[in-house]
C-alpha cells in the first residue's frame, strides 16, 4: 500500500483550496504593496557570516556520552523553547537566560532559538502535544512570548546576535490539513478559522522586532509537504498575513528556514526533476508525486522568490536544516539506476531513502547532513542544525501504550484500511524531545558528508 503524503490526498488526486486559503491568496497577495523592510543599517544581511555560533552545553554532553558522538558534540544547534516552563528552566534543564549567560561565556557570537507553542500547536497530528489550547492565545502572549522578549532585551545580550525561528511547521499545517485533504484535522480547521496562528505569529514577530539584535526567520516547511504550486500559494499567503497581524509589519521578518527538523536532502544528485523514463517524466513516479521540486534547495530558492514578489524584503535570507538528512551509509547510491522501468529509476537514484516522502519521526537509515556553516552556496544564509541531532521526534509506542499516539511515529503502524504502512519509524522512541541514543548512534554511522 502506498499512504499519501501528510496533509496530502492520494495521488494524482488534486486538492481543491478551502474557501479561507483561497480569499487569503487572493486578497493577500493582490493587496499587499511592497514591504518597507529595509534593515536598520546596523544590522547584518546575513548574521551567520563571521559569527562563533553557541554551542547548547547540555547538547554537547549528551552528544559526547554516545559512541562517536564527541565528533559532533561541538557543533552548534537550537535551543528549543516549546512550554513556558522552558523559559526558566523545568525538569533539571537550563532556561533561556542560562543559555544567554552561556554563550557570553563561550564568547559566542550568536545564539538559536526555536519559538515551539502555539495555541493548539501542532493542530495536524493525531495527538498534538503542545501545552496551550485553541483559547489560550492570551497566555501564548502573556507567558510565552513577552517573558522571552523581556529576557532578549537585557543589556548584558545586546552583543550577541540572536536568531530566532519561529514556530515550525505551523502555518504548513493549515494549508495541507484542511478542507478536503486527506489528512484535514478539525483542530486545523478551527485553528485556521479563528486565524490563532496568524496572530501568535504576528504577534511573536512585532516583539521580537523591538529587540535590536534579534532576526527571526520565519519556517517555510519543506519540499515534501508544501512544494506543489497548490500549496505554495495558500501558504505564501499565509505566511504575509501572519507577518502583517498583530502590529507586525513584514519588515520583522529577517528571512525564512526551510527543511526544520525534517530529512529532506539538500540536492538530489543522481536525478533530476525534468528527467524522462521511456517517455513517463519523474514527476509521474510515486516517490516523486507530481512535485515540481524533488530536493530542498530549489524548492527554499523558489518559495523566497514567491515571497519576496508578495512583499517581503528582497533581502530576506534563507537557511536550510541539515541536521538529519545526509543519507550516508552503505544504502547511499553511489550513481543514476539504469532500470527503464520509472519507480525503479527513481527509487534507485535517490540520495534520499524514506519509505515515503511524507514520513518525519524517527527516521531509520538516517544521517547527520552537511555541519552548520554560513553562505554554503548562492542563495543560502546558512545551513544549520535546527533539530538537535538525537532528540526523538515522538514515541513509538502503540495506541495503547499509554503515550499519545502518533501513527506516523509507530513501525508497526496499521492503517484503518487493513494493510501495512511503512512509516520508516525506529521502535523504542521516547517522546518528543527526549534524548534517543539508538537514533543518534545511527546520525553518526550514516553522516553525509562521514565523518
Amino acid at each position: 500500500m502506498t499512504m499519501p503524503r501528510r496533509g496530502r490526498v492520494p495521488v494524482r488526486v488534486r486538492p481543491v483550496l478551502t474557501a479561507a486559503v483561497s480569499v487569503l491568496v487572493v486578497v493577500m497577495l493582490a493587496a499587499a504593496g511592497p514591504a518597507n523592510a529595509a534593515d536598520p543599517p546596523h544590522r547584518l544581511a546575513n548574521p551567520y557570516v563571521g559569527a562563533q555560533v553557541y554551542v547548547d552545553p547540555e547538547w554537547l554532553e549528551r552528544a559526547s556520552a554516545e559512541p562517536g558522538g564527541a565528533a559532533v558534540a561541538e557543533q552548534p544547534t537550537a535551543v528549543w523553547l516549546d512550554r513556558i516552563a522552558r523559559i526558566g528552566g523545568a525538569d533539571g534543564r537550563m532556561g533561556l537566560r542560562e543559555h544567554l549567560d552561556a554563550a557570553v561565556a563561550q564568547h559566542a557570537d550568536l545564539v538559536q532559538l526555536t519559538l515551539y507553542n502555539l495555541p493548539a500547536r501542532d493542530c495536524g497530528r493525531r495527538a498534538p502535544q503542545g501545552e496551550l489550547s485553541i483559547e489560550d492565545i492570551s497566555r501564548y502572549r502573556a507567558e510565552f512570548v513577552d517573558p522571552i522578549v523581556e529576557i532578549l532585551s537585557t543589556p548584558d545580550y545586546a552583543d550577541l546576535r540572536i536568531v530566532v525561528f519561529v514556530e515550525p511547521n505551523s502555518l504548513p499545517d493549515l494549508v495541507v490539513n484542511t478542507g478536503n485533504r486527506y489528512a484535514a484535522t478539525p483542530a486545523c480547521e478551527e485553528a485556521l478559522a479563528r486565524g490563532t496562528y496568524q496572530h501568535g505569529i504576528g504577534y511573536a514577530l512585532e516583539r521580537l522586532g523591538t529587540v535590536p539584535n534579534v532576526y527571526s526567520y520565519l519556517d517555510i516547511s519543506h519540499h515534501a509537504e508544501v512544494g506543489w504550486p497548490e500549496d505554495s500559494g495558500p501558504l505564501t499567503a499565509l505566511l504575509l498575513q501572519a507577518a502583517t497581524t498583530a502590529g507586525s509589519t513584514a519588515a520583522d521578518v529577517h528571512g525564512f528556514v526551510a527543511n526544520t527538523a525534517n530529512y529532506s536532502v539538500l540536492h538530489e544528485e543522481y536525478f533530476r526533476a525534468d528527467d524522462v523514463i521511456n517517455g513517463q517524466p519523474v514527476h509521474q513516479s510515486k516517490w516523486v508525486d507530481w512535485n515540481p521540486f524533488i530536493d530542498e534547495v530549489p524548492y527554499a530558492r523558489h518559495l523566497r522568490g514567491l515571497l519576496t514578489e508578495a512583499g517581503f524584503s528582497p533581502d530576506a535570507g534563507v537557511v536550510v536544516d541539515t541536521s538529519r538528512n545526509g543519507w550516508g551509509g552503505p544504502n547511499r547510491p553511489t550513481g543514476p539506476a539504469t532500470s527503464g522501468d520509472l519507480n525503479r529509476y527513481v527509487d534507485g537514484s535517490r540520495i534520499d531513502r524514506r519509505a515515503a516522502i511524507g514520513n518525519w519521526c524517527n527516521q531509520r537509515d538516517a544521517g547527520l547532513g552537511q555541519r552548520p556553516v554560513a553562505e554554503p552556496e548562492p542563495g543560502i544564509d546558512a545551513y544549520v542544525w535546527v533539530k538537535p541531532p538525537g532528540e526523538s521526534d515522538g514515541t513509538s509506542g502503540s495506541p495503547n501504550a499509554g503515550q499519545p499516539y502518533e501513527p506516523l511515529c509507530d513501525p508497526n503502524y496499521l492503517p484503518p484500511r487493513g494493510s501495512a504502512y511503512d512509516t520508516g519509524a525506529m521502535p523504542g522512541a521516547p517522546p518528543l524531545g527526549e534524548w534517543f541514543p539508538a537514533h543518534f548512534r545511527q546520525l553518526l554511522a550514516n553522516a553525509w558528508p562521514p565523518l
